[in-house]
């Protein structure tokens, strides 16, 4: 399936806030407002998927929601 967008979410709450795939690539997004706050991405995320992993913070939104796709 191609152009997924979706969370992630294990049973003990551990969550990636947001994930597309496209063309079979998976980028993860975590989103703080705070560039400085506590940022853990599941262990059991990173061992299951190859994923880009990127930080959304209040510096880089504006480039986040207004990327073309």
């Amino acid at each position: 399936m191609d152009g997924v967008d979706c969370f992630w979410r294990t049973k003990q709450q551990q969550e990636i806030d947001w994930i597309e795939e496209q063309n079979g690539i998976i980028s993860a997004y975590e989103f703080k407002w705070n560039k400085k706050g506590k940022i853990k991405i599941p262990k059991k995320f990173i061992e299951t998927y190859d994923a880009n992993i990127k930080i959304i913070d209040r510096e880089n939104f504006i480039d986040f929601v207004t990327l073309s796709k």
